[in-house]
């Protein structure tokens, strides 16, 4: 079940207590709602905290392909990551086509599980993250370490819309950015 989700905020981004770099690519979206006479031009805010960062405008299209990737700085407590989708209007306030959310914490668990395990090379699942309260999961979604990298692939369903869903691509870098792993307890 995907319950509303209200992030408190400004628009600019501050590194702060960063624990590194966190890279999320809005791949696509399906299904989208039509906001315009037959179609929809469709883009996605992404937020971090304070953080925030958006995709291009894809014109007249209900299934958009982005793959577009946005960069965040990770920064303890774990917060969550919220988006919302919008048709772009040129004489009016851009159109709401739904939002959703989703929590951050077991990608970091799986980081910590990574570096306890030592993997480094290939391909190997940490962990699972099944559809609750905490995410807008359409459905299970693997956490794996693909060559040092933690990478989940998720699917969201658009809440307070009649239908819509957005893919995206979540990574947590080898070295995370400050040179410091997520398994550091004290702060930089």
């Amino acid at each position: 079940m995907c319950r509303s989700w209200q992030i408190s905020g400004k628009w600019k981004g501050s590194m702060g207590d960063s624990l590194g770099l966190i890279k999320v690519t809005v791949v696509q979206g399906k299904r989208l709602v039509i906001r315009d006479f037959k179609s929809s031009d469709p883009y996605v805010v992404v937020k971090l905290g304070n953080q925030g960062a958006k995709t291009k405008v894809i014109n007249s299209c209900l299934n958009p392909v982005w793959n577009e990737e946005l960069s965040f700085f990770l920064k303890e407590p774990i917060e969550v990551l919220s988006l919302e989708v919008f048709d772009k209007d040129f004489l009016k306030t851009d159109d709401k086509m739904g939002h959703a959310h989703l929590s951050l914490q077991p990608i970091v668990s799986a980081a910590r599980l990574r570096q306890i395990l030592s993997v480094s090379s290939g391909e190997t699942t940490l962990r699972k993250v099944v559809p609750d309260g905490e995410n807008c999961l359409v459905r299970e979604s693997s956490i794996a370490c693909v060559d040092g990298e933690v990478v989940q692939s998720v699917w969201l369903r658009l809440c307070d819309v009649e239908s819509g869903e957005i893919e995206l691509k979540i990574k947590l870098p080898k070295a995370l950015g400050l040179g410091v792993d997520l398994l550091t307890v004290g702060r930089i």
